[in-house]
């Protein structure tokens, strides 16, 4: 049996009647598990399209089972009941000698682990992306944009090169480089790059860039959506809207959509679009690069 963080949160995961955990990683004798969901018998074929989901937490917490809160659930659901098999992963947290570099690694595993495993999850090897919220936003752009060379993980699996057909991005952290971003949010002291990085913004330039999505994205890097509240004091718009002005620069596919009235994962009374339809927004999204 699946255990998530509470009873509301379990009683979710229990509605789920197809899915299987499955340890994609060991690290230091710590196993990391993901939970794939599977659509019903009826929908599975033998390689379906997928998606990856990486958690949020300020990088330091949070849990896989993000993925049953309000901004991910209705999305999930979809994608399952149109064939999309999704995937949900644990991964080391920015803390102790691990960070967020730690976490990208992980992630790009995952899709590693996933793709040399295609043919017993039944998955496809090119129809696929990656999704997450808040610091799990920040995390998926940067396993979707960063170079496989500079992620380099489990020994075994590099053979395998992680090519993501889009990415959706909920409230992120965009760039450790630009210092418009930080004021009214949690970087405004600069402290929290310690925990991102492992030490102080100015020691860890090169890290900063490699964790840094806006200085990752290309003109052919893959459709990004993202997606932000206009009232997030924790991670402000702004970072989505720089990342659209790089974009535009660039002339890489990235489109926003901006939530109304939204605080950081999209809290607040009376936003616009409404999570249902956000949740929608999303999914057709996903849909309409993996279902081609």
């Amino acid at each position: 049996m699946l255990f998530a963080q509470n009873k509301g949160e379990q009683k979710i995961l229990d509605s789920f009647k197809n899915k299987k955990v499955v340890v994609y990683k060991t690290v230091d004798d710590v196993a990391l598990e993901m939970t794939i969901f599977y659509p019903d018998s009826s929908k599975l074929q033998q390689k379906n399209p997928w998606m990856l989901h990486v958690h949020g937490g300020g990088w330091a917490g949070g849990s896989q089972y993000n993925i049953l809160k309000k901004s991910f659930l209705g999305t999930l659901k979809s994608l399952v009941d149109n064939g999309v098999v999704c995937a949900t992963i644990e991964y080391r947290k920015a803390k102790g000698d691990t960070n967020a570099y730690d976490a990208v690694v992980d992630a790009k595993d995952a899709a590693r682990f996933l793709l040399e495993h295609a043919n017993t999850y039944k998955l496809d090897t090119e129809r696929y992306g990656i999704w997450g919220g808040s610091a799990g936003g920040h995390l998926s752009l940067v396993t979707a944009l960063g170079d496989n060379a500079d992620f380099k993980g489990n020994p075994e699996l590099l053979k395998y090169q992680p090519k993501f057909k889009c990415v959706v991005s909920y409230f992120p952290f965009t760039s450790c480089l630009n210092p418009d971003l930080r004021p009214g949010s949690i970087f405004e002291d600069e402290t929290l790059f310690v925990r991102l990085l492992g030490a102080p913004l100015n020691e860890k330039p090169e890290l900063a860039r490699l964790l840094s999505p806006t200085e990752l994205l290309k003109e052919n890097s893959p459709p990004i959506l993202l997606l932000h509240g206009d009232k997030d004091s924790i991670l402000p718009i702004i970072n989505s809207t720089y990342m659209m002005e790089v974009a535009e620069e660039k002339h890489a596919d990235v489109e926003l959509l901006t939530i109304k009235n939204a605080e950081h994962s999209f809290n607040g009374a009376n936003i616009s679009p409404s999570i249902s339809e956000l949740n929608d927004y999303a999914t057709r999204f996903i849909l309409s690069h993996l279902k081609q």
